[in-house]
């Protein structure tokens, strides 16, 4: 199971927007306010957890996502299908729909998605 606290999240969410950072230009892109004695000891975990690479360089450590997004977005995702629908990615978009505050844009492009999906799994069936 994935444990990630809300400062580690916040912290891959920067590296995987931004890239290789040293922990002063992460720190200045959070959402909100984290000493620099907290954001060190996050990356350490996150270092120790694999989500999170540390690279030398002269006397800056420099950190970069390991993980890619998607990936541990699809962990997440069967993590929280399992714990709170059984494990059906169905239900769980369904849950997710009924207890959100979805806008109609949202709903179109959550159509013009699916639309999209289904055109290229019957694709790849026909071949």
């Amino acid at each position: 199971m994935i444990s990630l606290n809300q400062n580690e999240l916040e912290a891959l969410r920067i590296l995987w927007g931004r890239g290789e950072l040293k922990p002063a230009e992460i720190q200045a892109h959070f959402s909100w306010p984290i000493e620099n004695a907290t954001l060190r000891s996050v990356l350490v975990n996150l270092v120790g957890k694999r989500h999170v690479t540390r690279r030398l360089q002269g006397k800056a450590f420099f950190y970069a996502a390991r993980v890619p997004k998607a990936t541990l977005l699809q962990t997440m995702m069967e993590t929280l299908a399992r714990v709170f629908t059984g494990g059906s990615h169905q239900e769980l978009v369904v849950q997710l729909m009924e207890t959100s505050d979805i806008k109609a844009a949202d709903l179109k492009l959550i159509r013009q998605t699916a639309a999209g999906l289904a055109s290229k799994k019957a694709k790849r069936k026909s071949k």
